[in-house]
């Protein structure tokens, strides 16, 4: 009881010291901004008190490492918000990764006081021989450039550790609860947002001078082939309609889930949950993406298929399950019609797209150029260049070689293929994708054990749509691009789901036969 309390004294001592210095250090900040505003430099005050929040944010996360992860993903989600009217200021854009280090510093040293728990991934020997393969290929001799090796080492692997978080944040069913309410919430707010945008235009959420950069994302309009109809492809709080669309994929699915589990579980705010996933789906009509479309609309299809076989049918629940699928389809419809008559041109225009590049009885339809031929091409493309078998160094195909190009001024040596698994060849070599593939094959095994562990219980629904978003991330989504893996939304999101899963088993009731064992 003595090391305890002196061990506890110790800490709160600590703490002390390091809220003195981050308040002495938000006076400094505070004097600063005060002088920028009398200096009429805004944009200056406006840095000025960011840094102040962020200290106020730090020492908050220190004391409280769950409050992180929930500040960090708002983070995640509304960064590009600021950042894109703040010039696309780096500054910025760096600020998440600073976040994540100190959650995770937070939560270490939560675990190492023995106030979290966690646990080990059964893919964690193929995951580490990918990360191991990724660290060897910093140091190509074919890369121009070391910062296109922290880059590659950044984009596939930073947000790895946010498993473990995931795994420890909830601590009850209340706080699964929690999480889904908080990201149905914010995910119906970036929604709403994005529907408003889609009818009012780019000029709506957008600055009116966008950095160079930014300025053909956020302005991007899409025409139909034969009605020349022209429909805008809405961001939303973010920089790209891409990350828009793919955001959207991810909270349809994530609503859904918790939506069967709240009838299953006969919890409140079933009509609350319902009309959130409606507008999240005239979000994904709206939002002008055929691959949002297509992969929302197919995979609401694959889990009400799923929620009828995990199903718990000893105790007939079956019933509610079909009336989970006929209320979540009333209730989009319902939104849809009353789009169509709110503003019928915002939605026929998109039909009007949809159905000219996508239907098989349109003479303009790209449906089979895009979903197979195209990408087959670009993967093909990626042998002929000559270092297929050793690649060029992690990081000189990814995500953002533009800004390496523009501060460190480091081009990338080979050309840019349109398909995930031709990148990996690209950066890792042809080893790299056997990796990539060993270690995704065993993710999305452990995933499925675990959901099908839970089949029959109430947990199934929000099992499965987290199960199926890691294989449509680690699949699909990979082989047509690697950005899709490397959006640091998808990434972050992707990585703390697959922790939250493997948590779920603990909030399974104890059976009686278990207690006698006991």
């Amino acid at each position: 009881m003595r090391l305890t309390a002196e061990t506890y004294f110790g800490a709160a001592q600590k703490r002390r010291l390091i809220s003195a210095l981050f308040l002495a250090l938000a006076v400094l900040i505070a004097y600063e901004a005060s002088q920028y505003i009398v200096s009429e430099d805004y944009n200056g005050a406006v840095y000025a008190v960011g840094a102040l929040l962020g200290c106020a944010t730090v020492v908050v996360i220190l004391n409280d490492w769950r409050r992180g992860v929930y500040i960090l993903l708002a983070w995640l989600l509304f960064e590009d918000f600021v950042r894109k009217f703040m010039g696309n200021n780096m500054a910025i854009y760096f600020a998440k990764d600073a976040l994540t280090i100190v959650t995770m510093l937070s939560f270490i040293a939560s675990y190492l006081r023995k106030r979290a728990v966690s646990f080990r991934p059964p893919f964690i020997v193929p995951l580490l021989i990918f990360i191991w393969l990724g660290v060897i290929q910093m140091f190509n001799p074919a890369s121009p450039h070391l910062i296109f090796g922290l880059l590659g080492i950044k984009l596939y692997y930073f947000y790895i550790p946010l498993m473990f978080a995931g795994y420890a944040l909830p601590e009850s069913e209340a706080d699964l609860r929690k999480f889904f309410w908080f990201n149905l919430f914010v995910a119906n707010v970036i929604a709403g947002l994005g529907i408003a945008q889609a009818v009012l235009g780019h000029t709506f959420l957008n600055p009116a001078v966008a950095a160079d950069e930014l300025r053909d994302l956020s302005t991007l309009y899409r025409t139909a082939p034969i009605s020349g109809v022209q429909v805008y492809r809405p961001t939303s709080v973010f920089v790209s309609d891409g990350r828009f669309a793919s955001y959207m994929t991810l909270s349809l699915l994530m609503a859904f889930g918790f939506s069967g589990y709240l009838l299953l579980k006969n919890g409140k705010g079933k009509g609350i949950s319902a009309a959130g996933l409606a507008v999240l789906a005239i979000a994904c009509v709206l939002s002008a993406s055929r691959g949002a479309i297509m992969w929302s609309g197919g995979s609401l299809l694959v889990a009400s298929a799923a929620f009828l076989w995990g199903a718990p049918w000893r105790q007939r629940k079956v019933v509610k399950v079909l009336r989970t699928l006929w209320r979540t389809s009333l209730v989009i419809f319902a939104g849809i019609l009353l789009l169509l008559l709110l503003n019928p041109d915002a939605l026929l225009d998109r039909v009007a797209f949809y159905s000219e590049t996508m239907s098989p009885n349109s003479s303009q339809s790209e449906l089979g150029y895009r979903v197979y031929d195209y990408p087959i091409q670009n993967f093909v493309a990626a042998f002929n260049n000559p270092r297929w078998p050793l690649g060029y160094g992690i990081g000189t195909e990814s995500l953002g070689v533009q800004y390496v190009a523009k501060f460190f001024h480091a081009t990338s040596p080979v050309g840019a293929v349109e398909n995930g698994y031709g990148t990996l060849i690209l950066e890792f070599g042809i080893f790299g994708l056997f990796a990539w593939i060993l270690m995704t094959v065993y993710v999305v095994k452990g995933c499925w054990k675990i959901v099908r562990g839970l089949k029959g219980t109430v947990f199934f629904p929000i099992a499965f749509v987290i199960g199926w978003y890691a294989f449509l991330v680690l699949f699909p989504f990979a082989f047509n691009g690697m950005v899709s893996y490397q959006n640091f939304v998808t990434n972050a999101y992707l990585w703390l789901l697959i922790g939250f899963l493997f948590r779920i088993p603990a909030f399974l009731p104890v059976r009686s036969a278990d207690r006698q064992s006991v």
